[in-house]
């Protein structure tokens, strides 16, 4: 899918539509436009961004499923690489995109293989309000970088009251199905951290070189961006400890119950222990054993072994091990 905004500061027109407002912009020395490629095939997008003199090098850059987010100056425009999320992601369950901006001093040129809700966000407010784009491409790229940051924190923001709920229910019923979901949720804020790691390296070279097709009356958003990383960085660290912790938590009730049992089967042993050494000496197949031909062995033997029994059980509750 391409969709284009289109809009001449002269006249103050805006349009939206598609391929054919690219002829329209390449007429007019003074327009803005914006360019968003979604879901086509590389032959496609190649050869749009051909048209608008990208250098192959980034075109190699933005074409891979998978590549750090960067920041790289060429003579006539600015690349920005981000892993944004797609439209269907839904809470930490992440599902990531390449979005490659490419910021020119007349035009942004954006591409991403799925749906991107930043991207449609920022399309449908410019239909309703084109003032955004008075800033240049480079203002409608910080404003989609914003915006994407923004749903990263709003994504670990959504993970916190489950935590709390891992905790509760950690205590009253721990089992194999918590553990495994937090498992889940330190790796997946593991590959968040590394992601905000590389968005913080693009967001604080925005913000410390001065680039003119970017603007420093954009300075106040692009210091939101870096802020907005920031924040995401710090939330998934606090997070991912938050989920170690509940999991030696977890691993700790386990082990103490594991001893408690542990004890338990020790004391029973142990309690049993001189009853078998008893009924094994008077099981024994000898002729001649004395107490065999008392009356009242048996009763004798069977008392002796509850009062043993009976004197370790008070022990062990005087130990407080029962």
């Amino acid at each position: 899918m391409i969709r284009v905004f289109y809009y001449e500061p002269k006249n103050q027109i805006s349009k939206s539509g598609g391929e054919e407002l690219i002829n329209l912009w390449k007429g007019a020395s003074d327009s803005i436009i914006w360019l968003d490629m979604e879901g086509q095939s590389k032959e496609e997008d190649l050869a749009l961004l051909e048209k608008f003199g990208i250098h192959p090098l980034a075109i190699q850059d933005a074409m891979r499923p998978r590549h750090p987010p960067k920041i790289e100056r060429f003579d006539d425009f600015l690349f920005l690489l981000f892993r944004g999320l797609d439209a269907e992601t839904n809470g930490i369950n992440t599902n990531a995109i390449q979005l490659s901006l490419f910021v020119a001093d007349r035009a942004l040129v954006s591409r991403h293989a799925k749906s991107s809700k930043s991207a449609n966000w920022l399309f449908e407010k410019l239909q309703s309000d084109s003032s955004p784009i008075l800033d240049g491409p480079g203002g409608l790229a910080i404003r989609l970088s914003n915006h994407l940051s923004r749903r990263y924190v709003e994504m670990l923001l959504e993970l916190e009251p489950r935590l709390d709920e891992i905790e509760e229910e950690m205590f009253d019923n721990p089992d194999d199905v918590l553990l495994a979901e937090l498992t889940g949720y330190k790796s997946r804020l593991r590959k968040l951290m590394r992601t905000a790691n590389y968005h913080h390296d693009v967001a604080a070279n925005l913000r410390s070189v001065e680039d003119p097709l970017i603007g420093d009356a954009l300075s106040h958003e692009i210091v939101d961006l870096y802020e907005q990383i920031e924040r995401t960085q710090t939330l998934a660290n606090m997070y991912y400890q938050i989920c170690n912790d509940l999991t030696d938590g977890y691993l700790g009730i386990t082990s103490h119950r594991l001893n408690h049992v542990m004890q338990l089967l020790t004391i029973i042993t142990v309690i049993f222990v001189p009853l078998t050494f008893m009924a094994g000496i008077y099981g024994m197949n000898f002729e001649y054993i004395p107490e065999l031909s008392f009356r009242y062995g048996y009763f004798v033997l069977i008392g002796i072994m509850l009062i043993v029994a009976i004197l370790q059980i008070i022990y062990f509750r005087r130990k407080r091990w029962l």
